[in-house]
């Protein structure tokens, strides 16, 4: 029972994550539509750089990237939440039924880790050019929340929930 209630609160905390980053670029919009546009127009970015063709400087397309952006985060949060919600309601099940209940936790978990790997690192850090910034550069948050998300989703991918105490 050990490792199932931990395995819960592990997503539980990662839905937290999730729904306060989430709530705050809902609530605070312009302050991190500022970063999300600096990443955009890639004018931070080392001068004379061969990849500042690259740059997006059309603010719909920046508010469209940075709500897609918000859209992950909360559906992120949903799917974490509901998951510790289905664990918790399966939590004293025999071990196919838990392992089955993880599934909106292993939904939301990867698409947090994607979230945060493929928008920040891949997308913002390498195609955008983020890592040359020394303002607008979200590599080493980035890498902490998909790195978090990443060692969560495998730790609850075990299946050692049927272990004895």
């Amino acid at each position: 029972m050990t490792i199932r209630v931990s395995k819960l609160l592990l997503v539980m905390s990662m839905a937290l994550l999730a729904s306060l980053v989430s709530f705050g670029n809902l609530t605070d919009y312009g302050s991190n539509l500022a970063f999300v546009q600096h990443v955009f127009r890639m004018d931070t970015i080392f001068p004379g750089s061969a990849i500042g063709y690259r740059a997006i400087t059309s603010p719909a397309i920046q508010n469209a990237g940075y709500v897609l952006i918000i859209a992950l985060e909360t559906v992120t949060a949903v799917c974490c939440w509901i998951g510790t919600f289905t664990m918790w309601r399966a939590r004293r099940s025999d071990h196919s039924a838990f392992n089955r209940s993880k599934r909106w936790a292993i939904a939301g978990l990867t698409l947090g880790f994607l979230t945060w790997q493929v928008a920040f690192m891949s997308v913002g850090g390498e195609w955008f050019g983020m890592w040359m910034s020394t303002t607008w550069n979200g590599e080493e948050s980035a890498f902490r929340f998909f790195a978090t998300f990443a060692l969560v989703l495998i730790f609850l991918s075990l299946r050692n929930d049927d272990i004895a105490e």
